[in-house]
């Protein structure tokens, strides 16, 4: 047999996970963000599948609206009678030339490298299963072999005698082998053991009985086949996925102050030199150019990020586009359609939404721009807001070159401010002004003598 034959993948994802102690299904808690099941699928799909069986029962619906972006085949459990069972239920869909490979929807960081040394040990009509040697093997079913290391079944740890506790081989649980001869050997199991279940790895003995080679494959490391069946163990394994990330990155060349308070929720494209500080979170799609520094405490959501900018600490910037020399922070945010070309400063409690800043402009303080324009040589001070909202809908504010807008100023929009104009500091601005002018609205400042302060009434 040719390991090149169509790929069937199976994934079992119908176990209620009562252990999580939470009205979502277990496999739709999220590892990085997405689904733990999702994971399973987008390796598969890397894998080169034909089709794909998703084994679901509890929470069915939930699970299917989750994935409902990927082609999937949907087979429902209506019983758990043991994994045995489960494949049972997908098998009448598959074609008998297929390879099958089972997965398991709750096992989110099984890599495609392992999976294909997996489906590569199936060379030769073999029954390829992947198994592990653990340090405590408590809870896993036992790898049996005979004198000369050739696999004879697989016991589990109820059924398991004391010299069969012993072994420290486990069974993962994920196989692969042509369809043909699963659907046989599947016809063939039956619940006669301490579960009362259906155990598909009774195969393994009905393989040897009809002579047929059982090759193992080993993942690359231990947390690869490891399961999520309560909240700590999916915060373990939280943490294993990033630092995974992490080492692949700082391979590539990122500089990570502390990998292990990172995170990636997403997918990071870097530049050279580019420099992380701790408790970073990577959101969606995220570019960073040469040069980057991010700051401590840092969101990054769907954002692009210019050669040699700083984002300093405690910034959220989301959606957004930043040219190159830009200095950003600290506690500034972009919200989205924030578009900064080159040499940008936005300052501390800056906040931008949906506007263009163009080149060298500088938002130093304490400050909102929302639905603008801004051009070029630009010095916004402190406290200037533009009021885009009336309430019901949305204006804009243009601001021109080279302009210079004092403190704790109002721009009422829609309004225009023109090239190289100055808005005296305090002013409320509600027409459009002229360039190279000075503009300010302000009262008379009045002293009254003689005014007294009031003054809480004495409680009796």
């Amino acid at each position: 047999m040719s390991v090149d034959l169509p790929l069937s993948v199976v994934v079992l994802a119908a176990g209620q996970g009562t252990r999580m102690k939470s009205a979502l299904p277990k496999v739709l808690h999220c590892i990085a963000g997405r689904p733990l099941v999702e994971h399973v699928i987008t390796d598969a799909l890397e894998l080169g599948a034909a089709d794909i069986h998703i084994v679901f029962g509890h929470g069915g619906g939930q699970v299917q609206q989750a994935l409902s972006g990927y082609d999937l085949n949907w087979v429902e459990q209506m019983e758990q009678l043991g994994t045995g069972h489960a494949v049972e239920q997908a098998l009448p869909a598959i074609p008998d030339d297929h390879l099958v490979l089972l997965l398991y929807g709750d096992v989110p960081l099984i890599t495609v490298h392992t999976l294909q040394r997996l489906v590569a040990a199936t060379a030769g009509n073999a029954l390829a299963l992947l198994t592990a040697k653990l340090a405590d093997p408590t809870g896993y079913g036992r790898i049996v072999r005979d004198t000369a290391g050739k696999v004879q079944c697989i016991v589990e740890q109820k059924d398991a005698n004391k010299e069969q506790l012993g072994i420290d081989e486990i069974n993962t649980g994920m196989l692969a082998v042509k369809a043909d001869m699963l659907k046989k050997w599947v016809a063939r199991l039956d619940n006669n053991n301490a579960q009362g279940e259906y155990y598909l790895t009774d195969i393994v003995g009905f393989a040897v009985t009809d002579d047929v080679v059982i090759n193992t494959a080993k993942p690359d490391e231990i947390c690869e086949i490891e399961g999520v069946n309560n909240k700590r163990q999916l915060a373990e394994l939280e943490r294993a996925f990033q630092l995974r990330q992490a080492r692949q990155l700082m391979d590539d060349g990122l500089t990570l102050r502390d990998p292990a308070r990172f995170d990636v929720r997403g997918e990071l494209i870097i530049g050279r030199d580019v420099e992380i500080d701790i408790n970073v979170l990577i959101e969606g799609q995220v570019e960073l150019a040469d040069g980057v520094r991010v700051g401590p405490n840092v969101v990054l959501k769907n954002v692009s990020i210019g050669a040699d900018t700083q984002i300093h600490a405690n910034c959220i910037l989301e959606e957004s586009v930043v040219g190159t020399q830009c200095d950003i922070g600290p506690f500034a945010r972009l919200r989205p359609q924030a578009n900064l070309a080159d040499k940008v400063k936005v300052g501390n409690f800056v906040e931008i939404k949906k506007s263009n800043i163009a080149r060298g402009s500088k938002i130093n303080h304490l400050s909102y721009v929302g639905d603008t324009t801004m051009g070029s040589g630009v010095n916004v001070g402190a406290g200037t807001i533009t009021c885009n909202y009336d309430g019901a809908n949305k204006h804009q504010t243009v601001i021109g070159d080279n302009v210079f807008i004092g403190s704790g100023t109002q721009l009422i929009a829609p309004v225009v401010v023109a090239d190289g104009a100055t808005i005296g500091a305090g002013s409320t601005i509600t027409r459009d002004t002229l360039a190279g002018t000075l503009t300010l609205s302000r009262v008379e400042q009045v002293s009254v003598k003689g005014w007294k302060r009031p003054r809480k009434t004495e409680e009796t």
